[in-house]
């Protein structure tokens, strides 16, 4: 494990920047009557490695579609590459224990397989990448995909698609665009053609083969968390706190460009900057991110002149992205790729984030619990992190008795250099190393603690936790966004 002293890019894969060329598409009769037609003509083998987005989250069919196929023709050695895992995919256990899916590669991993791979049942190995390491990935050949399949919720004869028309809208594709143009075969899932779109997101000429079928999933499932405010009063503290810190540093101002999440705290945040905003005429540039409708008020309202989308939250996020000309799309390239010319990672000022854990060296865990199971993964966590002028972790202080501050973190997601600010209901701490942070606020005598300070408080409260003894067997790795290897993932003790 890495974790007091990581520098983000000191080991980078030597590969890590190189481009492969895109694989543009030959076929001209694309269309094709089912999943297995697919199979059939790509020839689909033990040993290959398909890839999938996540954009329906926990409403997508498509991926259990091809296990499904895997299933039947008892395919081995299969190496899965989703951008996400949810609990709609619980089909996959069953092929993991039998051997079929042996190893597997996303950025967020929940529900059943996240349990299964926990528990060390994955022959092969797990690698967790970040929104924007996987497109990295992608592009300079350290990922071959073989198969890509893309979910589409509308799409015409050429293969042309959008996210925006049909009966299974989930807005923005950002995060398929990488597998699009760089899988050697692309097979786009569609449950709607049609001659008349509104816009192109998908580009025909990557396509290879288009496959309508009954339904590619359930828009409902794509909502994220809450998607409201917290109305609990400890969060609600925090979520003001959050923005006094800020008001405190001048981050409140014109042009401020601004990510927050879709959990209730995020959201609060969201919703109390915006009333500050609203109260001192403040004109942001852009917020940014997953949207959600809160920031599409915010938007709309003239908070802020842009929106960039890499994925949409909710059902009124879709609609703005439909709707509304300064609600742009982005790639998870153009958003994260730290080997991208213009990241817009790089270009924000303040991102909130949560946190699982968070240890003494202020890094942050957000990829298992404090048992070890797997329950998250970076996102675009450490990405933000990374880019943006400050980055703000907000939590309670303890969450179901257990401290959330730790010695060390059970396992590494975002490295500290990374993270600025710590903010709880019993204190706000600033990371030592943010001197002109630490300065701005003693100018105004804004109260803050040391993360230690806050450690021996949480104590106080739970008592100090019995140390998470590690098994011996390796399942995975944790993967930062430039390709270095972080932290290590252990089978958990059952």
């Amino acid at each position: 494990m890495i974790l007091e002293g990581f520098t983000p890019y000191g080991d980078k894969h030597p590969n890590s920047c190189l481009k492969i060329n895109h694989r543009p598409s030959n076929n001209t009769n694309k269309q094709l009557r089912s999943i297995t037609d697919a199979f059939d003509k790509l020839q689909i083998k033990d040993g290959m490695t398909l890839s999938f987005h996540h954009h329906l989250r926990d409403g997508d069919f498509v991926l259990n579609m091809v296990l499904d196929e895997i299933k039947k023709r008892n395919l081995k050695h299969i190496t899965l590459a989703p951008s996400s895992i949810f609990p709609i995919h619980e089909p996959m256990v069953e092929l993991i224990k039998h051997g079929n899916i042996e190893n597997i590669v996303t950025n967020y991993i929940n529900g059943p397989v996240a349990k299964t791979v926990s528990e060390g049942y994955l022959k092969g190995f797990l690698t967790m990448d970040t929104h924007g390491g996987r497109p990295r990935a992608i592009e300079s050949g350290e990922l071959m995909i073989d198969v890509a399949f893309i979910a589409t919720p509308a799409v015409n004869s050429f293969g042309d698609g959008n996210g925006i028309q049909g009966p299974s809208q989930c807005g923005a594709l950002g995060y398929m665009m990488s597998d699009l143009m760089y899988a050697k075969h692309r097979v786009v899932i569609t449950d709607f053609m049609t001659e008349d779109l509104l816009i192109k997101e998908i580009d025909g000429h990557y396509v290879d083969y288009i496959v309508q079928v009954d339904k590619i999933g359930d828009p409902q499932g794509i909502v994220s968390g809450t998607t409201k405010p917290t109305k609990d009063p400890v969060q609600l503290k925090i979520a003001k706190d959050t923005i006094k810190v800020m008001d405190a540093l001048g981050l409140i101002k014109d042009g401020l460009s601004f990510q927050t999440g879709a959990g209730g705290t995020s959201i609060a945040v969201a919703e109390i900057l915006r009333k500050k905003m609203i109260e001192n005429n403040i004109k942001g540039s852009f917020a940014s991110g997953g949207i959600t409708s809160y920031l599409v008020n915010m938007h709309e309202e003239g908070l802020f002149n842009e929106l960039y989308d890499v994925q949409c939250f909710d059902l009124e996020a879709i609609r703005s992205y439909r709707d509304n000309p300064k609600h742009h799309p982005m790639s998870a390239s153009k958003y994260a790729n730290p080997c991208h010319e213009s990241v817009l990672v790089n270009d924000l000022d303040v991102v909130i984030l949560g946190a699982t854990e968070i240890d003494l060296n202020f890094n942050v865990n957000v990829t298992t619990d404090s048992h070890g199971y797997l329950m998250g993964g970076s996102g675009g966590h450490s990405d933000t992190a990374f880019g943006s002028k400050v980055s703000i972790i907000t939590s309670n202080l303890v969450k179901s008795r257990t401290p959330i501050i730790k010695e060390s973190v059970t396992a590494l997601t975002t490295p500290g250099s990374t993270v600025d600010i710590f903010v709880t209901e019993r204190g706000i701490a600033i990371n030592p190393k943010r001197k002109d942070l630490i300065q701005k606020l003693n100018e105004v005598s804004f109260p803050m603690m040391t993360i230690e300070d806050l450690y021996h408080k949480s104590i106080e409260i739970t008592g100090k936790p019995t140390p998470l003894i590690k098994s011996d067997k390796i399942i995975g790795h944790i993967r930062y966004r430039d390709g270095s290897i972080i932290d290590t993932l252990y089978q958990v003790r059952k």
